[in-house]
């Protein structure tokens, strides 16, 4: 394995699982899922004081070109919105003011995080180095009963009334509403946030065998079903379904209803090629819009999964999966 996959945002915050009264609830909407092809073109934060919202800070963004029709679909943002929005830059420098140094809480947070990370790097020259919660890892960890864990899934769990639009205000603020449900059930059913860090494995493939035999159940891939398309740069795709298997998830050949993530290889990902998207791609785009739970991530973005994982739990075991 490329050493390089397991040693980048080496500043990057540290992932908690704590109850706090005082955060910043932040989301982010994209061209994509990759941050080195894509951008950020919504951004929003809430500040936490005491359990209460008592500031906000939201803007969309101009990515400097148009954005595809899926994303416009999915979000409901267009090229005519982006087309007035303030720079990367400028935004970035307020947002980062506005955040300062405190915790960070977001739905499925490295995804979140990642972009900012490389977009503060490149942008400000700088280092986004806040401390975070990650709501989708908590709960998979309180409420391993159930297998979705999108913010869609737990605010309906949690009978909230508000909807999951992908517009990055209102998703912030169902994110910050899901974490204070969550506090309020852990004292309720006397759990602590602290004990929620064990992990307890079991082999989940037919077809590969896992060589852990604990797993962190609250990462992204534990549980979830992976198809993969395209040719793979820095693996073969046998290495890559054995690194799933070995936290703990699923391989499937193709897309189907089970299928969570679909990883797109070389081949399938690139900006300049029309309507480049394999049969697999677009199947997935289409069950995105008929509300699967399923993300369609590029090569990168799997291996910033496979590293987020490895500098919190694993480690050796990933790296020495793929060599094999």
């Amino acid at each position: 394995m490329d050493e390089s996959i397991l040693n980048t945002r080496k500043y990057k915050g540290q992932s908690f699982l704590e109850s706090i009264d005082n955060y910043t609830v932040i989301d982010i909407e994209t061209t994509g899922l990759s941050p080195q092809w894509d951008d950020i073109i919504e951004i929003a934060a809430l500040r936490i004081k005491n359990c209460n919202i008592v500031d906000s800070f939201q803007s969309l963004i101009n990515p400097g070109y148009k954005i595809d029709s899926f994303i416009t679909d999915l979000t409901g943002i267009t090229n005519e919105m982006l087309k007035v929005a303030p720079s990367p830059k400028s935004v970035l420098q307020d947002f980062i003011k506005f955040v300062g140094e405190n915790i960070i809480i977001a739905h499925s947070a490295n995804f979140d995080i990642n972009f900012i990370y490389d977009n503060c790097m490149e942008k400000l020259d700088k280092y986004f180095n806040n401390n975070f919660i990650d709501t989708m890892r908590l709960s998979r960890r309180m409420f391993k009963e159930y297998s979705k864990h999108t913010l869609k899934a737990i605010a309906y769990r949690f009978g909230l009334k508000e909807n999951v639009n992908h517009r990055a205000y209102s998703d912030a603020y169902i994110t910050f509403k899901c974490y204070e449900y969550m506090k309020i059930y852990a004292v309720d059913n006397n759990m602590s946030f602290e004990n929620l860090y064990s992990t307890k494995g079991k082999v989940l493939s037919k077809n590969l065998i896992a060589r852990n035999i604990a797993f962190d159940e609250s990462s992204p891939v534990f549980g979830k079903s992976f198809a993969f398309t395209g040719t793979l740069d820095r693996m073969t795709r046998r290495e890559a379904m054995q690194v799933v298997i070995d936290m703990g998830g699923y391989c499937n050949d193709n897309v189907v209803k089970e299928t969570n993530f679909l990883i797109l290889g070389n081949n399938d990902y690139c900006k300049s090629i029309k309507d480049g998207k394999s049969n697999k791609h677009k199947k997935a785009e289409k069950m995105i819009l008929n509300d699967f739970d399923i993300q369609i991530i590029p090569e990168n973005t799997f291996y910033d999964i496979v590293q987020d994982t490895y500098n919190e739990t694993i480690g050796y075991k990933i790296e020495k999966s793929v060599e094999s």
